[in-house]
């Protein structure tokens, strides 16, 4: 064990001890416990003391004891909807790889975009982006995770090892394809949730409607430049491949396909339910409006596409399913326990009053229009770092839209801006799914993750202040 985790591991619960036994409270008892275990889990979940996944299931122990909130409360968080979207997206990416398709995806990609190492992490990026524009960025990422990881597989597995310069081609991969999953889904208003918990607020509570594509005219050109900046910031500047050298040429790259061989009845079996997930994700909205009693979500598509996978025999004589359940010994367990720690803090810090008392001092503070929209979308852009981005949103979205009124100024200047901020963290494996599911493929650090969020959280603040500024009293 190194020194930072060594550090880490008693940091961590001493500074819980000290600021759950401070002589004076700070906001109230309940929320002075939060925040107490929100530190030791911070500590631990930055210096990884022990498993991040480990450190998740504190709230499960502490928030009971401290009567924060009851145990079955805290519970549910760990088996919320967003917690199953993510099983069944993990089951699509295990069969996509059981069967192979996702090298034989990956091939094809490497033969379009080239085995330029800054192309093919271009070429990722674009892919990524443009299906969470339109799917869960979760399980956007999830379909490209394995894909990407059989093209580090097949491209720096070479005789030289895994020198620096391929460790770099990795994280530039893993990162890009987790920023663009985070940034592509700001460009429409089913991209990310939070846009949508956005506009139901505004259309139930205040008759504003925003349509799809006036969305999209403010949304897609903000989702653009933050990937092209990430792109820059990643190849250019923090993880630079130059000099890196693939050994895969176009040759070898047709002779892995061949090798594949023709495309398989299971291969198509599994594009079939893949495509037909993708179909119901994408039209969702469309096909509850025209049947309102099926109600589906995300989640339910999700769970539809992984029991099927589980259940639609490929040869019912032999009993030949494409996935068993033997095969989940592969899943990333650890990943869905730390999304229920992550709401349940979440559900911590909004029980306690955590979160109105930071918005209300903000309001009541006799400052300018201008710095109060900044402190705003610097708040909610660094809590989402810690907190479900979704719960954040519908905590936080009524109290800035009071903001707003308070400003006299319109709800939307303000509102659209901090609700943009929220899928702008690129800092912490926590923050949003697509962060933690590469931080799941082993080649990315924490540190190294924050290193580069850090740079690209304060010029995400940086480009929502601009257009709080300039650009969004143009189009509204």
């Amino acid at each position: 064990m190194n020194l930072s985790k060594k550090i880490g591991l008693f940091l961590g619960p001493t500074l819980f001890l000290l600021c759950i036994n401070l002589p004076f409270v700070v906001v109230s008892n309940k929320g002075d416990a939060v925040i107490a275990v929100a530190l030791w889990m911070v500590v631990w979940w930055i210096t990884e003391a022990v498993s991040i996944s480990v450190t998740a299931l504190l709230p499960l122990l502490l928030f009971p004891l401290l009567k924060i909130m009851p145990i079955a409360d805290v519970g549910a968080n760990y088996g919320s909807p967003i917690v199953f979207l993510f099983f069944g997206g993990f089951i699509m990416a295990l069969a996509l790889e059981k069967v192979n398709l996702h090298k034989r995806i990956a091939l094809n990609i490497i033969k379009i975009t080239g085995t330029t190492p800054n192309k093919v992490v271009l070429g990722f990026m674009i892919a990524t982006a443009t299906l969470s524009m339109w799917i869960s960025n979760t399980a956007s990422t999830v379909v490209m995770l394995p894909i990407a990881m059989s093209v580090i597989g097949l491209l720096i597995n070479d005789e030289n090892g895994f020198t620096k310069k391929d460790q770099n081609f990795a994280l530039s991969v893993m990162l890009g394809i987790a920023f663009s999953a985070n940034a592509g889904g700001i460009a429409t208003v089913i991209g990310t949730p939070p846009n949508s918990v956005m506009i139901g607020l505004l259309e139930n509570q205040y008759n504003i409607e925003i349509s799809f594509l006036k969305w999209m005219v403010i949304g897609v050109p903000f989702s653009f430049t933050m990937i092209a900046i990430s792109y820059f910031v990643l190849v250019k500047w923090m993880f630079p491949n130059k000099g890196l050298e693939f050994n895969a040429s176009k040759d070898i790259i047709h002779e892995e396909l061949k090798k594949l061989g023709p495309t398989t009845g299971k291969e198509k079996m599994v594009l079939v339910i893949f495509g037909v997930t993708v179909f119901l994700w994408i039209f969702r909205t469309l096909i509850n409006s025209i049947f309102p009693e099926l109600g589906l979500s995300d989640t339910i598509i999700s769970i539809l596409a992984a029991i099927s996978l589980f259940t639609i025999p490929y040869n019912l004589k032999k009993g030949d399913y494409i996935i068993q359940w033997q095969d989940t010994s592969k899943l990333a367990w650890g990943i869905l326990i730390l999304f229920g720690g992550g709401l349940a803090l979440a559900k911590g810090m909004s029980v306690s009053g955590i979160v109105d008392l930071v918005a209300n001092a903000i309001a009541a503070s006799d400052i300018s229009i201008f710095i109060t929209a900044a402190l705003l979308i610097f708040l909610m852009l660094f809590m989402t770092e810690l907190m479900s981005n979704v719960a954040l949103v519908a905590v936080l979205a009524p109290v800035v839209a009071g903001i707003a009124i308070g400003l006299e100024i319109p709800i939307l200047y303000l509102l659209i801006p901090v609700t943009m901020a929220s899928s702008c963290a690129f800092m912490l494996p926590m923050a949003t799914p697509p962060n933690a599911i590469v931080f799941a493929s082993g080649y990315i650090k924490v540190h190294q993750m924050a290193r580069v969020g850090i740079i690209l959280n304060l010029i995400a603040v940086a480009l929502l202040i601009i257009m709080f500024q300039f650009v969004i009293p143009l189009l509204f």
